[in-house]
Parts: structure tokens; C-alpha cells; sequence
């Protein structure tokens, strides 16, 4: 995997439920129903390149060789709260994916990462990790969950999210060269407030009717 990259899931449904999203009518059920399904469909993205091993399996006709997955079950890493939203979708298709909890809020002044828990794995080294957040944002809860991940070993990371404003990009590259990022957006700037415009909100109020 080529490091220092985002790669745009312009995939039509993908598009078209992030368009339902945004409007700020969309009731709490369904954005947190469309944040799964769109949690599958970029899960079926960042996977594509999985490695395989042939195996030998028996059909009800015959025996013979088909491809399956190779190596360490995944790691799902979502950054709570809203990065929850992703987990049910891409567990649907990683039923047996482990899974790191990592608890972080931003400060509102400082608009820093705050950790307030971190549950995951004991060694990752050689499992791949997804970290998952809907809002890349300032970037600063991005690199302070890799830096947890790196704790624990993680060697392998990509991120997927939802939606990114340039300026995390940015702040992501510049901390993590190492990993890509899966979005389906990049919007236009963050305001004063660090908020992604045009954007789509707060991203766990609106799914946890919170606000």
C-alpha cells in the first residue's frame, strides 16, 4: 500500500447517501442508518486489496481450490463516539474483525485530542488495523489514535472517514506519512470553530440525537 495517499470512494451509492446525510433534515434514524450502510460499502473499498491464500475446499460436486483470506483476523478501530457508527456495517462484512475502542473528545478551546479511554488488542503487529472516524476534521483526533494504535504495535493502519477538510489531510500527512485515508469527500475548509464546511454537523449528535 502506497503510503501519504487519499483515495476518493466516488462510488454512485456511496455519493448519494452521503448527499442524504448532509441534508439537515435527515432525522437521527436515518443518518444513523446511512452511516452503516455507507460503514459497508467503504469497508468493501479499504479491503480490496486483502491478501488470499488458495485452499483446498470441497464443493457438493467436486474438490478444488478457492481463494481465502490469509493471515490474522482485522482490527477495527473506531474513535468514539461517531466512529461507532461504521462498526456494525463493517462488521457485517468482518464478522470476526477484533475491535480497539479508543475514547477521545476535543477540547473546545484548544480543539485538541483529550483521551478518556483506550481498549484494544494487546500486540497489533501483525494485524491490519482500519481506524474509523466519520470527520476528519482538525486531524488531531486522527493522530492521536494512531499514536495509541502505534502502542500497541500497529503497523500496519489505514483510516476511513466519511468526509475530510483539507486542512486534516494535511495535519494527518504531515504526522502519519505512513497511512492512507479512505473518504468519500473532501470538502471545501474548516470554519473558526474547526468544523468541516460545507460538511454535514456534528457527526455524533446528529446520530445520537444528542443536539
Amino acid at each position: 500500500m502506497t503510503a501519504n495517499i487519499v483515495t476518493l470512494v466516488s462510488h454512485p451509492l456511496v455519493q448519494h447517501k452521503l448527499s442524504l446525510m448532509r441534508e439537515k433534515e435527515c432525522s437521527t434514524k436515518g443518518f444513523r442508518e446511512l452511516l452503516n450502510e455507507i460503514g459497508m460499502l467503504l469497508c468493501y473499498e479499504v479491503t480490496r486489496d486483502l491478501a488470499v491464500e488458495m485452499v483446498d475446499i470441497d464443493t457438493p460436486v467436486a474438490a478444488m481450490k478457492a481463494p481465502k483470506l490469509s493471515g490474522k483476523k482485522l482490527t477495527l478501530a473506531p474513535i468514539l463516539r461517531a466512529g461507532a457508527g461504521f462498526l456494525d456495517g463493517m462488521l457485517a462484512l468482518l464478522p470476526s474483525a477484533r475491535v480497539a475502542h479508543i475514547g477521545l473528545y476535543r477540547d473546545p478551546t484548544t480543539l485538541q485530542a483529550v483521551e478518556y479511554f483506550f481498549k484494544a488488542p494487546q500486540d497489533l503487529s501483525d494485524r491490519m488495523v482500519i481506524l474509523l472516524d466519520p470527520m476528519l476534521a482538525t486531524g488531531n483526533s486522527a493522530c492521536a489514535a494512531v499514536a495509541l494504535l502505534k502502542s500497541r504495535g500497529a503497523r500496519d493502519i489505514r483510516f476511513v472517514c466519511l468526509l475530510a477538510a483539507p486542512e486534516g489531510i494535511a495535519r494527518f500527512h504531515t504526522a502519519c506519512p505512513d497511512i492512507p485515508i479512505w473518504t468519500a469527500a473532501v470538502d471545501e475548509r474548516l470554519n473558526d470553530h474547526g468544523y468541516i464546511v460545507p460538511g454535514l454537523g456534528d457527526a455524533g449528535d446528529r446520530m445520537f440525537g444528542t443536539k
